[in-house]
């Protein structure tokens, strides 16, 4: 089966089921394994943000979207030219990536036959079945349930690690100017961890707030986790939150490796906020994916 991934999650989920080689056609953005983006043709685009500062990409994103525009070029010539059988996309978030509509509008133009399907998880539980879902598609449904449940398995021991702790509470800030709220499955993330996620939205899109609206919430630690942004980044953006909200602890977290993106590397993620939250129950996370920017003086 020829595969062509538009979504940086639904990359890891491929190489996850062991079907790299399948795999024909990927994003600008698809960069785990590395060898998806030097391997595989290209066949979505976008603007270069690096240089841009967070409130530059935040105005440049709602500009694009107010006149219509896109945020992503769809190189429908050669994405037909590679005849795939199966596009993985998704309607989840226009920032995030090509809504399927567009992608099925551009295979209709183009006569080409391939099935897509769109991964739309809003939460936790709906990540991993999504994973069970391209394994069914793509011929490979033991193996999808193997990896799921090793996932499992994981949060299962994580969640005896934790039981019975005090649960303290913590705000996920997914951007920092504005700053935006945590939404979808990332407070999921921070429950499964021993936390209690404030100035959440479970389950739904995040959303620009105050630092008052922050503030307000009582949080006793803040993890600094932007879209777009591994732990180097998230590190530079911390800065503004510990201006922010002086006095309160601000940790630094690798967002596009174990926050944002909705594949297997999630269960790191909620690994690596157990290990911020109850770091003598758990073990400590890699150097990578964690860093503690200010502690309260």
């Amino acid at each position: 089966m020829r595969l062509v991934s538009l979504l940086p999650s639904a990359t890891e989920i491929v190489y996850s089921l062991g079907l790299g080689d399948d795999l024909v056609g990927v994003t600008f953005e698809c960069d785990e394994p590395p060898a998806a983006r030097s391997e595989k043709t290209i066949v979505v685009g976008g603007r270069d943000t690096r240089g841009m500062t967070a409130r530059e990409i935040d105005s440049y994103v709602r500009a694009q979207l107010a006149a219509g525009a896109d945020l992503y070029t769809l190189h429908a010539r050669a994405l037909a030219d590679l005849r795939p059988d199966l596009i993985l996309t998704q309607d989840l978030c226009r920032v995030c990536a090509l809504p399927s509509g567009q992608v099925e509008d551009a295979l209709g133009y183009l006569g080409c036959q391939a099935d897509v399907l769109s991964l739309d998880p809003h939460s936790l539980d709906e990540v991993l079945d999504s994973i069970l879902a391209v394994g069914q598609r793509t011929g490979v449904p033991e193996r999808a349930t193997r990896l799921v449940g090793e996932l499992r398995a994981r949060l299962a021991r994580t969640a005896t690690a934790v039981a019975g702790r005090r649960r303290p509470k913590v705000a996920v800030i997914e951007w920092v100017d504005p700053p935006f709220t945590a939404g979808h499955w990332i407070p999921d993330l921070v429950t499964a961890a021993g936390g209690e996620p404030v100035a959440a939205r479970p389950g739904a899109p995040s959303v620009p707030v105050s630092w008052a609206d922050i503030a307000t919430a009582a949080p006793e630690l803040i993890v600094v986790a932007p879209c777009g942004y591994h732990l180097s980044g998230s590190i530079e953006q911390a800065g503004a939150v510990a201006r922010a909200l002086p006095g309160v602890p601000v940790w630094a977290i690798d967002a596009d490796g174990i926050v944002v993106r909705p594949g297997p590397r999630l269960i790191d993620g909620v690994e690596a906020f157990a290990s911020i939250l109850h770091p003598d129950a758990v073990p400590a996370a890699p150097p990578a994916a964690v860093q503690l920017v200010t502690a309260p003086g």
